[in-house]
């Protein structure tokens, strides 16, 4: 089974692609492209983060510095609606947004709960040509993987250092 990160580059030309599509794809679906929704997917589009809302409004509030957070957390719900964005772990504490709408999973940090996009073909193929789980209709799937990134895992085995010299 092959299981890759999603690359920066690989990332970087998703977002851009997606920006230049969103004004079209937002006048088809009857939604007013408005400046503020275009800071707040291009916000979301250049995080690498899955970012929460307080995160997109602060950045978003540079440029825009009359927006509310609440007007973010209204945008963000209706892009996920139109499917321009999706919450991301949905399930913790606070929603993670991702501007990358394409089938792909995440891996989490369990410590400081950093989450990267990865993707794993295999798992797209289980689904394939399913409609029904059961009596469950099939929408989509997201897998979420539980881990320890490199730099948590890197300050545990620093830590464990200190510890034992003393």
């Amino acid at each position: 089974m092959e299981l890759q990160l999603v690359s920066e580059g690989r990332r970087a030309g998703y977002a851009a692609r997606r920006l230049a599509e969103f004004a079209e794809r937002c006048r088809k679906g009857g939604l007013a492209v408005t400046p503020q929704r275009l800071a707040i997917i291009r916000a979301l589009l250049a995080s690498a983060e899955h970012p929460r809302a307080d995160a997109i409004y602060a950045q978003v509030r540079k440029e825009h510095p009359h927006i509310s957070l609440a007007t973010v957390h209204r945008t963000l719900e209706t892009l996920c609606e139109i499917g321009e964005a999706r919450k991301v772990t949905m399930l913790h504490d606070s929603a993670r947004y991702d501007g990358n709408v394409m089938p792909h999973h995440h891996v989490v940090c369990v410590k400081c709960r950093r989450i990267r996009d990865i993707e794993i073909p295999e798992l797209e193929r289980i689904l394939d040509g399913r409609s029904e789980l059961g009596e469950f209709t099939l929408l989509g799937s997201s897998l979420e993987i539980h881990a320890v990134c490199d730099r948590c895992n890197s300050r545990r085995v620093r830590g464990r250092g200190k510890r034992s010299r003393g």
